[in-house]
């Protein structure tokens, strides 16, 4: 059964910075609480207190909380009301919604003197015939019962008519206490019946399981899986069908039941789910023939480069920018690369035998992008020595006188083509011109140029 615990109680305190001796109100509903215990002695300050909708079937290890004003411990299987003398300053208790039977039992909260506010609705003593007259004759302090006021004129009736109704009360109460008692009988052997089927259902898949031999097994193993997943999922439909369409009274055993075949359900899915999750095979890097794999499985963009200045081979993967390097492993092999990102490997086969011992992995600091160099096991024979070794004497000396031809033609340049324009011709041109830029005439121009040939530079003159 579960219980309250240290690290629920913490982790329900966050309004008091998770400190539970200070600790004045806090909520435990929806937690699936069979049994109360432990805050009496971990919040011995609290005042209030909320329990609702759990499993609790009985009041305990609460009456050490002396400053408790508030307690809600509604849709709960608690049967009476008990152990609540110690709670002095208790001024509203809600039990609605619970299976209190024994209506007497309410006589043990006179002792609360402070309790004005009380809430039976939903429970099998509200059916009672003078159900409020008993409870407000009881209780003198309470002013409220189930949301309604108690007024002065009803109590004086209640408390004229008390010994009769008191004697209604307790013949009820003998009537339902034996039903109760049926009631539990029928639940004792209705679980004891569910049980037996369970067992009956093991044996019955043991001894189906053993007359299988190995081989068919391995034979037909992935259509056994299939086949017995589908039929486990035929018969959980079924025993669901049944189990919520079969009438049953509501007690506190049914609806303990009905929570555990749900638990039951969900953890059986949740076997269901870790084991497909083990049986995932795992990812083939290598045949069995020893054949290597181009693997992808962090599904990662790369390039692969053959860098043929410095002879080696460079993979740039595109690792993701902020991932830490240390969740990186890389192995290079002569043939193949292995890199594991966060476990998930990229394996790639090189085109190439390289070196693994002289290769060298770097990160990006922009990109993030990790770049492995790897150098080639083979050296680069240039092409000139191929050259020259497969060809004769004859042939070489032609070549050579090629290459030298070749070489003259380089330098060799016409002069005119590429040099720079005569600066003195410029300023010439622009001597020769006597009437200004205005009158500029094309033919004059023409005969000066003419006249410039026959021309000779006398000094003397």
């Amino acid at each position: 059964f579960l219980s309250v615990t240290e690290e629920l109680v913490r982790r329900r305190a966050e309004h008091n910075n998770c400190e539970i001796f200070s600790l004045e109100e806090i909520s435990l509903h929806q937690h699936e609480i069979e049994k109360l215990e432990y805050l009496d002695k971990w919040c011995r300050d609290l005042k209030i207190l909320y329990l609702q909708n759990n499993l609790i079937p009985k009041i305990e290890n609460v009456g050490k909380l002396k400053k408790l004003e508030y307690l809600n411990v509604a849709l709960n299987n608690i049967e009476r009301i008990e152990n609540l003398e110690g709670c002095e300053e208790l001024k509203k208790l809600d039990l609605t919604a619970n299976f209190i039977g024994e209506l007497s039992s309410i006589e043990a909260l006179k002792y609360n003197i402070h309790l004005k506010e009380l809430f039976l609705v939903g429970n099998p003593c509200t059916e009672f015939e003078g159900y409020r007259q008993f409870v407000v004759a009881t209780l003198h302090q309470l002013k409220c019962l189930d949301s309604k006021e108690i007024e002065r004129s009803e109590r004086i009736q209640a408390l004229q008519n008390y010994p009769e109704v008191k004697q209604k009360i307790r013949e009820q109460e003998q009537a339902y206490l034996l039903k109760r008692a049926r009631e539990k009988e029928e639940a004792q052997r209705r679980m004891q019946e569910r049980k037996d089927k369970k067992q009956k259902q093991m044996e019955s898949k043991l001894g189906f399981d053993s007359s299988d031999s190995l081989q068919n097994k391995e034979n037909h193993q992935g259509e056994g899986d299939r086949e017995q997943e589908t039929w486990r999922t035929v018969e959980d439909d079924e025993e669901d069908r049944r189990f919520w369409e079969e009438p049953t009274p509501y007690t506190p055993e049914s609806r303990l039941e009905t929570h555990r075949y749900i638990e039951e359900k969900r953890r059986a899915k949740d076997n269901i789910r870790e084991s497909k999750k083990r049986e995932k095979p795992l990812q083939t890097l290598v045949t069995a023939e020893g054949k290597v794999l181009n693997v992808n499985v962090p599904k990662l963009h790369f390039s692969l480069k053959d860098d043929e200045e410095n002879n080696q081979i460079i993979l740039d993967l595109a690792v993701y920018r902020h991932l830490d390097t240390s969740l990186l492993d890389v192995d290079v092999q002569p043939t193949y690369i292995r890199v594991l990102v966060k476990g998930k490997p990229f394996q790639l086969v090189l085109p190439e035998e390289v070196k693994p011992d002289s290769s060298s992995a770097k990160r990006s600091q922009t990109t993030g992008h990790l770049v492995v160099s790897m150098p080639k096991a083979k050296e680069i024979i240039l092409a000139k020595q191929k050259v020259s070794t497969s060809i004769k004497d004859s042939d070489c000396n032609t070549l050579q006188k090629n290459a030298r031809s070749v070489q003259v033609e380089k330098l060799e340049v016409d002069p005119s083509k590429y040099s720079f324009p005569d600066v003195t011709k410029i300023i010439q041109k622009k001597e020769q011109i006597g009437q200004g830029p205005i009158r500029l005439q094309p033919e004059k121009i023409t005969e000066t140029k003419k006249s410039y040939v026959d021309f000779e530079n006398n000094e003397d003159v």
